[in-house]
């Protein structure tokens, strides 16, 4: 596939001055077009996407300064450089007031011109760039706010939002899997940090010897093999926000540095003499237990609670089964962008019973190779589950002759099990439609081993 050239437009009656562009820029990746009056100019602009306009004030037919609206109407991103051989202050204010991005008064010479036109692909290729950023932002804030207010997260949602108002080290706990990276993010684009850098690194994946260079850099000659200063995941997380994923595994000697960088806004290379000033949002995560940690001296008490100013838990998928619908319909729709492949009811209730020991991560594959094994079937999460096993079948599979007296206990397992069935493993709406309490029918689902 060939690049797209970039296009300069000349709107100017001489004949030298358009030659003398068509010289120095038209090349492999440039294309020079030009126009000797502004009813030809515009008609380029109406007809292809101009970059850059070099636009002459004084025109056989209008002036450069009326033109500007009309240029700009046809592509807002387009840099005019406003060009007259009848410069005043007015005229450059003016200029600048109907959208041209820069201003010269002839005569100038040619590298003051070429400076100007390289500034202008510059802050063109700056906003294409801050485009595409805001445009993965918010997608996936849009991402984030699927998994939000829903069952279990509704809770967790009012937490992310008062973590999002404060700049204060919020700690992420929960088993793998759980989600507490989206959580993070979550916190991240609801902040006033949507702009800024959202790095995550995972404590554990890092070199125990390499650790404190990794996270606060290095300068020249530090240790064997420091070529050259390095700087560390703190210096380039600086007006953003850090993720220390597994921090139950930071080394014990480390965590008193990171309470120090916590308490005191500043960092120090390895080998450095001076400290930097930083200023990062931390958020940690840990999928262990810190408080059985600390009682094990493995890890440290006043850093566990300088990092859990805000404290958010994330609770396995088995805990909120409630919310594997609408898991299934945002994964499929994801992996697929096809709106109309849906999981039969009775196969969501095979999931529904299931464990998930993965939690979402492992609804999440098990959702993914099914769309690639039963391409073009109806998908069957189900056959995939990684035990291969479904503890309990919500309608009950015992046959009973007409004339068999069925007990109390028989007869209660089978309408718990057809509520449970009928309202798609919603406890909360099971337990009402029962009349009893939602802690009976936790009970029972455990005494039948529905799950």
């Amino acid at each position: 596939m060939s690049k797209l050239k970039r296009k300069i437009l000349v709107i100017d009656d001489s004949d030298t001055f358009c030659a003398s562009v068509q010289d120095i820029f038209e090349d492999d990746n440039t294309e020079v077009l030009t126009a000797p009056t502004g009813k030809e100019g515009l008609k380029f602009c109406s007809d292809t996407k101009i970059d850059v306009v070099l636009l002459d004030q004084k025109l056989p037919d209008t002036e450069g300064i009326s033109l500007c609206p009309a240029i700009l109407r046809q592509n807002e991103q387009t840099k005019i450089i406003f060009v007259t051989a009848y410069p005043s202050f007015n005229n450059a204010v003016e200029a600048i007031k109907v959208g041209a991005h820069d201003y010269l008064s002839k005569p100038f010479e040619m590298a003051e011109l070429e400076l100007t036109v390289k500034q202008a692909f510059r802050t063109l290729d700056l906003e294409k760039t801050e485009q595409i950023q805001n445009y993965r932002d918010s997608k996936e804030s849009e991402e984030i706010e699927l998994i939000s207010g829903q069952g279990a997260f509704e809770e967790i949602q009012k937490m992310i939002e008062l973590a999002a108002s404060t700049d204060a080290p919020v700690l992420i706990t929960g088993e793998t899997g759980t989600g507490k990276n989206v959580v993070a993010r979550a916190i991240h684009y609801k902040s006033n940090l949507p702009k800024k850098l959202f790095i995550t690194t995972n404590c554990a994946a890092l070199p125990e010897n390499l650790i404190e260079a990794e996270l606060f850099g290095s300068e020249k000659g530090a240790f064997t093999g420091a070529t050259a200063a390095h700087k560390g995941i703190f210096e380039l997380a600086d007006g953003g926000t850090l993720v220390l994923d597994e921090i139950g595994s930071m080394p014990i000697h480390l965590q008193s540095k990171l309470l120090g960088v916590l308490e005191e806004k500043k960092i120090r290379r390895v080998g450095g003499e001076s400290f930097k000033p930083i200023n990062v949002r931390i958020i940690a995560a840990a999928n262990n237990n810190l408080e059985e940690a600390i009682k094990n001296k493995i890890f440290r008490d006043d850093l566990y609670y300088r990092l859990s100013v805000i404290r958010i838990d994330v609770p396995p998928l088995r805990e909120r089964k409630q919310d594997i619908p609408a898991l299934c319909e945002y994964f499929i729709y994801k992996m697929t962008r096809d709106r109309n492949i849906r999981i039969a009811a009775a196969e969501l209730n095979r999931l529904m019973v299931y464990d998930w020991p993965g939690n979402v991560r492992e609804l999440k594959n098990v959702i993914e190779r099914s769309l690639i094994i039963q391409r073009g079937h109806p998908i069957k999460p189900s056959q995939l589950l990684k035990y291969n096993r479904h503890p309990a079948v919500w309608t009950n599979k015992e046959k009973s002759c007409e004339n068999e007296t069925l007990t109390l206990e028989t007869m209660e397992k089978q309408c718990i099990g057809q509520a449970l069935e009928k309202f798609a493993g919603n406890y909360s709406q099971t337990a009402k439609a029962l009349g009893i309490s939602l802690s009976t029918l936790k009970r029972k689902v455990k005494h039948y081993n529905f799950v």
